[in-house]
């Protein structure tokens, strides 16, 4: 898979430097320098064509709309991956708290149930073992 990423970079890094080079022509036309554009142009016109064949092959990856937001804000598209590690980090951590506090909860639970309700609890454990598994739902 790296393969084709680094077939496409470089399609991408010649296309780009052709159409840099085809812009000084522009920028100081003269008569003379028509072959050189038309070269160019031909280039840039075979350089989309080679981009296109890498675009084929490449066509299972999905990239988020916000990682071009994004580029189009000139920020860093990495910036837009560590955000989202981050975000996930900081969910997990959200979560495991949620988890610890039920496991606690259910602890004092039964333990308080046992207290108040001893012999439905005895029959509650040898129903369900000692420690019966909890179930925690959340809304991600």
């Amino acid at each position: 898979m790296a393969e084709k990423f680094d077939n496409l970079e470089e399609h991408l890094e010649k296309f780009v430097e052709n159409i840099r080079q085809m812009g000084i022509i522009v920028s100081d036309f003269q008569p003379s320098s028509q072959t050189g554009l038309n070269q160019k142009l031909n280039y840039m016109i075979t350089g989309l064509q080679d981009i296109e064949k890498c675009r084929q092959q490449l066509h299972e990856i999905n990239v988020p709309l916000e990682a071009f937001e994004y580029i189009d804000q000139g920020r860093n598209p990495q910036l837009y991956t560590k955000e989202c590690l981050e975000r996930a980090l900081a969910k997990n951590e959200q979560v495991k708290g949620k988890i610890d506090t039920m496991t606690k909860f259910k602890s004092l639970l039964i333990s308080e149930l046992g207290k108040v309700f001893p012999e439905e609890m005895t029959k509650y454990k040898a129903i369900h073992g000692d420690d019966p598994p909890l179930i925690v739902t959340l809304d991600l």
